[in-house]
């Protein structure tokens, strides 16, 4: 393993994470980060220089249906249960002065 995580450090992320961990489990959490860091420099020796950058594996399609209005016209026949009718809309008492 090239990557040593020191006991400070781990410390220190147990703080930040808000986390109270026995030697026991400090000592996992080291092993742990050291082999994720190693996955990490093993994935940097790859050659990426010919591969265009990706946000999604697979191709994303909208999957909505179009918004279409289906009731324009009934604006009319609606405003006539309105109490008052202010340009074409409902209109309501102020609520903030």
């Amino acid at each position: 393993m090239a990557n040593k995580i020191s006991d400070e450090t781990i410390s220190y992320v147990g703080i930040l994470a808000k986390l109270e961990l026995s030697d026991i489990e400090k000592e996992q959490a080291k092993s742990d980060i050291e082999k994720m860091l190693d996955y990490i420099d093993k994935l940097n020796e790859l050659d990426t220089a010919d591969v265009e950058p990706l946000s999604h594996v697979f191709p994303v399609n909208n999957v909505f249906r179009e918004d279409l209005v289906t009731n324009g016209e009934e604006r009319a026949r609606l405003l006539e249960n309105a109490p008052a009718v202010k340009e074409g809309s409902f209109q309501v008492p102020k609520t903030v002065e």
